[in-house]
Order: C-alpha cells, then sequence, then structure tokens
C-alpha cells in the first residue's frame, strides 16, 4: 500500500466519525472549512508529512575528508600557530616558578633535638610527699596528671638503699623497701612510656648525706660500683640518669667519668645524663657543662641572679646578664633553667608567691630545657624545711587552678612552637626590674616574653629590632591584657610583678 493510500484512509477514519466527536470540532460541522499553516483543510482532517526514507542525514566528515581539509595551508599555519602558543606558555610558566623559588626565602635547617628538648622535665625527688599512697604505685597512678602537663620526662628520685654518710650501707640496684618495689618501678615505667614519658633516675650515692660522693677516698669505689648499676637500670627500661655532684667525679677520678658517661650516653636509644652542681656563677657553670660533658647541667646560676635578694633593693640586671652568657658561650640544646629542686626546695618558697607565674614564664620561655620541681605548677611551699605532701584533693584545689592552668599552656606553647623549642634568643629591653626579650625561628611565628619584678606598675616603650607597631596577648599571669587581644608595644603597660609572652608573624 502507498503512502498516499496511507494518507486517504486517515482523512476518510476522521471525517466518518461523528463531528462532536472529531478533535477540534468544538461542535462544527463536519464539512466545515478551517484556515491551516498548510492551506484550508476540512475541520479534523491533519495533514501529517512523513519523510522519505532517502532524506539526506549529515553524519560528519569521513577520515578521507578530514585528511584533505587538514592538509589545507590555513590548517597548518593555525596548527603551529597553536604549538608555539602553547610551548610559549609552557616556558613561561617555568620561567616564573624558577623566579618564585629564586627569590623566596629559604627555610633554615632543623637543629638535631633529643626528646628532652622539646619540653619541660618534672623532678619528683620525695616520692612520699608526692601522692597519697607514698611509693612508686602512687606515683604511677599520677601519670595521667603529668601527662596533662604536658611534660616530657620525669626525673625520679633517689630511691635506692643508701643510709645517710654510711657507704657501706649504699646499694644501686635496691629499690628502699618504704618506697616500692622493682616491680611497681617496671610498671611505673611502662605506664609512662605509654604516655610518651621518659624517666629519668636520679642515682646520686649520698642523697641523705652531706657530701653526694661520700668522702674522697671513698669516690674511686662508688663510681666502680655505679658502673654496673647503670647496666641494671638501663636493663629496666630508663631513660636516662641524673647525679648531683658531677664535678667532683668528673675531677677526682676522671678516667671512671669516662666510662660513666660512655655507659649512659652511648648506644641506638639516646639517654639523658644530667649533671647537678651547687655553682653560680654562670661562665663557671659554662666551663664544667664543657668539661663534664653532660646533657644538661642543673645549677644555682638562676637562683642567685633571678629571684629576690635578701634585704630587699632587688636588682634584676644580673639575671639578664647570667642568661646572656650562658646563651653565647653554648649550644641552647644542652642548657637547663631551673630554681630550686631536691636539695633547695621548691619554687614558690624562692622566689615567693607573688612571683611563681613570672618565673614559670621565664623558665618556658628562656632558650634551653626548663626543669621544674613537683608541684611547682601549683605553688607549693616548703615547710619546717621538709618537703610538703602534693594536696591532689584539698580545699585548695580551686585556688590552685589558675597557676596550673598557666603551667599547662606554657607547657603546650612550648612543646608546639619552634621559635619557643629551638629559636634564636635576643634581649630587646633590659633593667633593673623589667626585661624584654625576643624568641624568633626562621618564617615562624615570633614571641615577645615581658616581665615586671617590680611592686608597681610600668609602661614599656619596646620599639627597633624589627619589631611591629603591635602584637598579640597569647599568655599573661594577671588578667590584664586578656588573652587573645592586641597591645601596643611602644606602650606596653605592666602591672605589679607581671609577666606577659606575646606574639606576632614572620614578615620578610
Amino acid at each position: 500500500m502507498s503512502k498516499d493510500t496511507e494518507l486517504d484512509m486517515k482523512d476518510v477514519a476522521l471525517n466518518d466519525v461523528d463531528p462532536e466527536k472529531q478533535p477540534m470540532t468544538d461542535g462544527a460541522a463536519a464539512n466545515d472549512i478551517v484556515a491551516s499553516p498548510t492551506g484550508t483543510e476540512k475541520n479534523g482532517c491533519v495533514k501529517v508529512k512523513i519523510p522519505e526514507e532517502n532524506d539526506a542525514k549529515f553524519t560528519g566528515l569521513s577520515k578521507e575528508e578530514l585528511l584533505k581539509v587538514a592538509g589545507t595551508p590555513g590548517w597548518v599555519r593555525t596548527r603551529w600557530a597553536l604549538l608555539v602558543l602553547f610551548w610559549l606558555g609552557w616556558l613561561g610558566m617555568l620561567a616564573g616558578a624558577i623566579v618564585i623559588i629564586v627569590q623566596a626565602p629559604r627555610c633554615e635547617p632543623l637543629p638535631a633535638l633529643n626528646w628532652w628538648n622539646l619540653g619541660p622535665l618534672y623532678q619528683v625527688g620525695d616520692v612520699a610527699a608526692f601522692t597519697e599512697a607514698g611509693n612508686l604505685k602512687g606515683v604511677e597512678e599520677k601519670m595521667d596528671a603529668l601527662n596533662k602537663l604536658k611534660v616530657k620526662g620525669l626525673v625520679l628520685g633517689p630511691i635506692h638503699v643508701a643510709n645517710a654518710d654510711k657507704v657501706s650501707t649504699l646499694e644501686f640496684g635496691e629499690i628502699a623497701a618504704e618506697v616500692g618495689t622493682l616491680d611497681q618501678f617496671k610498671s611505673l615505667i611502662h605506664t609512662a612510656h605509654k604516655k610518651g614519658i621518659s624517666v629519668v633516675l636520679d642515682l646520686t650515692p649520698n642523697y641523705h648525706g652531706k657530701e653526694a660522693w661520700f668522702a674522697n677516698v671513698s669516690v674511686t669505689n662508688v663510681a666502680e660500683k655505679l658502673k654496673s648499676a647503670l647496666v641494671f637500670w638501663l636493663d629496666q627500661g630508663v631513660d636516662g640518669v641524673q647525679l648531683s655532684g658531677v664535678d667532683r667525679v668528673s675531677s677526682l677520678v676522671p678516667s671512671l667519668w669516662k666510662d660513666i658517661r660512655a655507659i649512659v650516653q652511648m648506644g641506638e636509644k639516646r639517654r639523658l645524663l644530667i649533671g647537678v652542681v651547687d655553682r653560680r656563677d654562670a661562665m663557671d657553670v659554662s666551663n664544667l657543662l664543657n668539661s663534664s660533658e653532660v646533657d644538661l647541667l642543673l645549677s644555682g646560676v638562676l637562683q642567685s641572679s633571678c629571684s629576690p635578694k635578701a634585704g630587699g633593693g632587688e636588682s634584676y640586671v644580673d639575671c639578664e646578664q647570667a642568661i646572656q652568657e650562658l646563651y653565647s658561650a653554648q649550644t641552647q640544646t644542652q642548657l637547663a633553667w631551673n630554681l630550686g629542686g631536691r636539695v633547695h626546695g621548691h619554687l614558690a618558697s624562692l622566689v615567693g608567691s607573688g612571683l611563681v607565674k613570672l618565673t614559670q614564664v621565664l623558665l618556658f620561655a628562656l632558650p634551653g630545657t626548663p626543669v621544674f620541681n613537683y608541684g611547682d605548677e601549683i605553688g607549693l611551699e616548703d615547710q619546717d624545711t621538709t618537703f610538703p605532701r602534693m594536696h591532689w584533693d584539698s580545699k585548695d584545689a580551686n585556688e590552685t587552678t589558675q597557676d596550673e592552668s598557666l603551667f599547662k599552656d606554657l607547657s603546650e606553647l612550648r612543646g608546639k612552637e619552634r621559635s619557643l623549642i629551638h629559636g634564636d634568643f635576643s634581649v630587646i629591653h633590659s633593667s633593673n626590674s623589667t626585661l624584654a626579650f625576643l624568641r624568633h625561628w626562621d618564617q615562624s611565628s615570633r614571641y615577645l616574653a615581658v616581665f615586671n619584678w617590680a611592686p608597681e606598675a610600668v609602661t614599656l616603650k619596646l620599639t627597633g629590632a624589627n619589631l611591629p607597631t603591635q602584637a598579640t596577648v597569647q599568655l599573661s599571669t594577671d588578667s590584664m591584657p586578656p588573652k587573645g587581644s592586641t597591645v601596643q608595644l611602644a606602650a606596653l603597660e605592666l602591672g605589679p610583678q607581671q609577666a606577659v609572652l606575646l606574639s606576632y608573624p614572620y614578615s620578610s
């Protein structure tokens, strides 16, 4: 059947339908004539154009046609122009990248650091006074509290058997019964390491007596005993050793001292050797640090120069001078800063309760490792020349919260900011009662520590040394200025015995 026939049948079909039922008739008669875009048609009849099978459809150019077109001169020139533009653009971006790399400031290589350079050390010299339990188990139970303080190392003891001034009773490898057992010690080591805290054991021989190494004639025998004891304790997992009186043993028996150092400091695992001396002259301490070759040396330098002098009329110029002398003579990774300790007592008793927070900021901000005695974080004081107990759950707990919070914040900053971990040290301002110094490293944020030891408020004008006009308060020992606020360095106000730690970004 032809297409014309099919169309005629469709027309008939529509005409045969009742006019009222035909589409689009609106009741009109079937033979009414209506206009249509294609001409006049009977109402109800629709002409549909059916495309022929041979109607042309565009299917694109064939391969041969494309090759023919592509070879024309116009397209050849276009392709070459696009190719040249591509390579010119690529070479331009490469040149720009090279210029940026060459002009950009180069990062300084990071210094070699050990675990004790990354945060504070915390000394527990009197185990019985540290916790309610009064033994090594009690110290282990407080490991969470130490972890919250962000301490990197616990300096424990001495805990070995040694009656005062009786060398015959010395047993380096035996733990005093009142302190605990070897199993408790192993458990403490395990728990501390899980918390990321290293443990340093104080093995000062005659720690209850007057002379750390007993009488002169005993030094050789004691040093020989210590050598074998060191191997035993290092096998138990300790991460370092602390010894008082290192000036004496290193000078009297230098060959034995060399062996002691080698046992502690050599090996794949880097262990810490801390020396403790009662010397207070900065250059004397620096020379001893060189000759003894200990990793850190605790001394009385800050106690003699950065704490109140007897009789009033205190001047803190010596504090800045002592710090400068040690810093200029030593690599800062070998410097340690402390006030007090197992022998000299707590920070609050040495500087007074009003200067505890200021001194905490000082120790944390100086270039080197800060070392604290237990309870320094809450302003614990000595009582009747005996070590007081920690009041973990006392009624005064709320009063110590602010001190401890400052300690935690300082410790956290000290452990994460490169300028505070290993940055350079520059004194910006110094007077009898005020001090300001800068810690800066490469392109890291700068930290400016400012101190006022005086009992009255001061206004400092800190300018020059590439200082900006303003800085942000990171920490303050007082409520004003508040943390996060901006202060003007040309008119910086500090309250009585106040310290602030400010920061500002690096700018090329």
